[in-house]
């Protein structure tokens, strides 16, 4: 690709061109010209054979565009008038009659949802590689226990695969916002001209079929000016960014020395610039801060279409840049997070360790409390009594299971001496209803994961 020349050109135009950016479009834009040219020669409206030249014309474009030999000119503004002017010096004249029945207004529209229903597919894709890292973890951490938190506070017992599960179930839901958000895309804008339609009998139908669309647009000012769908991409894109960043923070956590729980793979970590131990967690540091940067994509297009009169205004030139940054950023860090998670390693013994630590707090409070409820007290009553329980151990600096059977009936003469049969593993094992930690519920939670990517995948 030849160099800009931005530098020589007026500063109004240096100021108004896309062509920098909006040349990423030019597969998009060369598929739908090709697709309006055999509309044009089937319909009459120009000849099959100009029609031949035309998409004979534009797959050479495409050829050069690829090799690296085509020569953008930046006076030209945009990929649409690169890619017609070059048509014009390929087959002649001729190349004049591509833009008949469209407008500027409707191809870029048509350019828009056209990446954008590739970027869904990308999006996927990469959610559904995460899910099989996260569900290959699961699968060899099913027998680890670990700490579960409310508030950052150790809380109750759960297993590892539970843990991860709910990471799963998160970017399923982002499989489904990305694939609902694809049913708004694909619907075709062309022909809607300017804004207004055109006077040319076309066949929109077939455009939309060629070119793979669901329907075609109702409302021609409606179609050149929307551009909700590329809003709901970035939504489902800073939900799904919001979700890896929550996952990277508690990496970074578990990475910690304070935690140990898990070692993240060397190719994950880079070290320090004066201090030779250091390994940091960059990766999961910057998946938290570029979805800082997805969010402000996200705000940024917001505020550019809040105040716009329709049909079409040069502002929606500005909601390309943003869009590929958020495109390229979320391929990436997907890609990232789904290679940290499959190669961390989980140490399973400290996790335990940090789970039968719990109970010096108390991590096996709420099944204390259970357990009194279940012989008639009610459950506040005996929160109370456990709590006390608790408060008594922690004074004494003592673990609840060391303390005597005669320290538990001080709280409530129900207490007996099976209470010391409750363990980290009899926590979890309890909890065996559909959506809990118990192992059974998890293994059925995780078969029924495999099943749903691989019908997803299907």
């Amino acid at each position: 690709m030849t160099k800009s020349s931005r530098k020589d050109l007026p500063k109004p135009l240096a100021y108004t061109i896309s062509i920098p950016f909006d040349r990423r479009l030019f597969r998009h834009d060369i598929a739908g010209s090709m697709a309006h040219a055999r509309m044009l020669g089937k319909q009459g409206i120009i000849s099959e054979t100009e029609a031949r030249a035309i998409c004979d014309g534009l797959k050479s474009i495409q050829e050069e565009i690829e090799g690296g030999a085509f020569p953008f000119k930046d006076e030209l503004e945009d990929i649409h008038m690169n890619i017609e002017a070059r048509l014009h010096d390929v087959i002649g004249d001729v190349a004049g009659k591509l833009h008949t029945a469209r407008s500027r207004n409707d191809q870029i529209a048509l350019d828009m949802r056209l990446f954008v229903k590739e970027a869904i597919e990308g999006a996927v894709k990469g959610l559904q590689r995460f899910q099989e890292a996260l569900l290959e973890q699961a699968g060899t951490g099913i027998d680890i226990i670990m700490p579960g938190y409310t508030h950052l506070q150790r809380a109750q017992p759960v297993l590892l695969a539970h843990h991860l599960l709910a990471y799963f179930e998160m970017a399923q839901r982002d499989v489904e916002r990305f694939r609902d958000c694809r049913k708004r895309t694909d619907v075709l804008p062309l022909g809607s001209g300017a804004l207004a339609g055109v006077t040319y009998p076309i066949d929109r139908e077939s455009v939309a079929r060629d070119l793979g669309f669901a329907r075609v647009g109702r409302n021609s000012m409606d179609s050149v000016s929307d551009r909700d769908f590329v809003v709901e991409y970035h939504s489902a894109a800073c939900i799904t960014m919001l979700h890896l960043s929550r996952l990277s923070e508690e990496l970074i956590i578990w990475s910690s020395e304070e935690f140990g729980f898990v070692t993240l793979d060397p190719d994950y970590t880079t070290g320090s610039s004066i201090m030779p131990q250091k390994r940091n967690p960059d990766v999961a540091e910057l998946a938290r801060g570029k979805t800082g940067r997805v969010y402000g994509n996200l705000v940024s297009l917001l505020t550019t279409l809040k105040a716009l009169p329709l049909a079409y205004n040069k502002d929606l030139q500005e909601d390309k840049e943003g869009l590929f940054d958020t495109v390229d950023t979320l391929s990436a860090t997907l890609e990232v997070m789904a290679g940290m998670v499959r190669t961390m390693k989980v140490e399973g013994d400290k996790t335990r360790a940090a789970a039968e630590a719990g109970i010096y707090s108390g991590i096996l409070a709420t099944d204390l409390a259970d357990y009194l409820a279940s012989r008639g007290l009610s459950f506040r009553q005996a929160h109370k009594a456990v709590k006390e329980l608790v408060d008594y151990a922690a004074d004494r600096g003592l673990a609840l299971n060391k303390l005597t059977i005669e320290d538990y009936k001080r709280f409530s003469p129900l207490f007996e001496d099976d209470v010391f049969s409750i363990t980290v593993e009899s926590s979890i094992a309890a909890r065996n209803t559909p959506g809990g930690t118990a192992p059974e519920q998890v293994r059925r939670a995780l078969s029924a994961a495999r099943e749903m990517l691989r019908a997803g995948n299907g």
